[in-house]
């Protein structure tokens, strides 16, 4: 997915401030990097904003925290309420400034009972920036930090450096289980190297033949856009607390980018075209299915057809066979004085039959293959159920007051 990747400028925020800015095509390969304000950046309708917090600007602190502490929902509500007021409590003898003016962000897969890191940074800051960088249209849907500390548990004695800025103002940034420095080259930071052999040496190339001079062979160059890209591939985000409210918007920002870059990066052009011929081929398949279907319904209409003809051969056109048959079985009924379902006497015998004398009545009335029986006892002829009964025989019952309607159903 296409990425945006800004790093904050440790001044206070502005708009008109020239910010840092990295655009990847796969959020791995520097696309293109500049220094512009924020309303000259590349619109950002399919791309994912990543915030990064320069070292400059966060300090970092460990500790553990009380059982029960942490939880599912630990940044809603009261939940993160509560976990801030933890921190505050643990970290309030360790910080120069006031906890309610900090912003604190815990480590990804934090949990009670084992050390953690903590992240701190100036909140009114950091907040400063999410709102400008929201108002400018570009919310940063993550915030990552330059350079994290080295967790313990993988590399207990590792060291990272990165060695940025230009010669004559160089700075050394120190990664290790101790946490995150940031100090300028000269007596304090060799004094910090004295005896450290890092894993891993990073320079800029204004500084790498510095870097060269002390760690000769190990240095590999990097540049600060490879290094905010770099960052923003961790599983940082310190988007907690207070700084998560916009969370829900900038979700909603990456499904839509995502989407999008679905639908028109070339990464997702395999998946488009495979998708493409999944449809093509259910298109085809459901196609034939109907085919199938109403030729086999075709087949047995031309059946039903021929059997009417055939039986009957003074049926000339055949427009509804089913319907046909059933008056010209009627029509034979009546010519050989065969009683059918629909003459007096064999409604009458059905009624009899499922009535069983719980209902007898007054007056008949039969029109048009209709049946009314006056004058039944309607409670009488809902207790032996003679209407469901009545129906069953393929009738068409209906009770109306204390009369009974009665007529055949049609039926192919």
């Amino acid at each position: 997915m296409r990425t945006l990747t800004v790093t904050l400028s440790p001044s206070p925020p502005s708009a008109a401030t020239p910010i840092a800015a990295v655009l990847s095509a796969d959020g791995v390969a520097v696309s293109r990097q500049l220094e512009v304000p924020l309303s000259l950046l590349p619109e950002t309708a399919d791309v994912e904003v990543v915030a990064v917090i320069p070292a400059t600007r966060l300090s970092w602190h460990t500790l553990e925290l009380p059982r029960g502490t942490l939880d599912k929902k630990m940044f809603q509500e009261a939940n993160g309420a509560r976990l801030r007021t933890v921190l505050e409590g643990l970290l309030e003898d360790r910080l120069l400034d006031d906890p309610s003016q900090l912003h604190f962000a815990i480590a990804p897969g934090a949990r009670t009972g084992a050390p953690l890191w903590v992240a701190v940074c100036d909140r009114a800051w950091l907040q400063g920036w999410l709102a400008v960088l929201e108002q400018s249209g570009r919310p940063a849907m993550r915030i990552v930090p330059e350079v994290a500390p080295v967790e313990r548990e993988d590399t207990p004695a590792a060291v990272h450096l990165h060695f940025v800025g230009n010669p004559s103002l160089a700075q050394l940034i120190h990664s290790g289980p101790q946490g995150v420095c940031v100090l300028p080259w000269g007596s304090a930071a060799l004094a910090l190297l004295a005896g450290t052999t890092p894993a891993v040496v990073w320079a800029e190339p204004a500084v790498a033949e510095l870097a060269e001079t002390h760690f000769e062979g190990r240095v590999a160059v990097q540049t600060s856009a490879q290094r905010a890209l770099a960052a923003a591939q961790s599983a940082w985000d310190l988007a907690q607390f207070d700084s998560s409210a916009s969370r829900g918007a900038r979700t909603r920002k990456r499904v839509s980018g995502f989407f999008a870059s679905l639908l028109q990066a070339p990464c997702w052009r395999p998946a488009r075209w495979a998708m493409a011929a999944l449809v093509i081929v259910n298109l085809v398949g459901i196609q034939t299915w109907n085919w199938k279907e109403q030729s086999a319904l075709a087949t047995k209409r031309a059946a039903l057809r021929e059997i009417l003809t055939s039986t009957f051969p003074d049926v000339r056109v055949v427009v509804d066979a089913p319907a046909q048959m059933a008056r010209a079985v009627a029509d034979l009924q009546r010519q050989t004085g065969t009683a059918t379902g629909a003459d007096l006497e064999t409604m009458l015998l059905q009624f009899f039959t499922m009535s069983a004398a719980a209902a007898t009545p007054t007056a008949l009335e039969f029109v048009g293959g209709e049946l009314k029986l006056k004058g039944l006892n309607p409670e009488a002829v809902a207790r032996a159920r003679i209407p469901t009964k009545l129906q069953g025989m393929g009738y068409a019952a209906q009770m109306d007051g204390d009369t009974l309607s009665l007529k055949q159903e049609r039926r192919p």
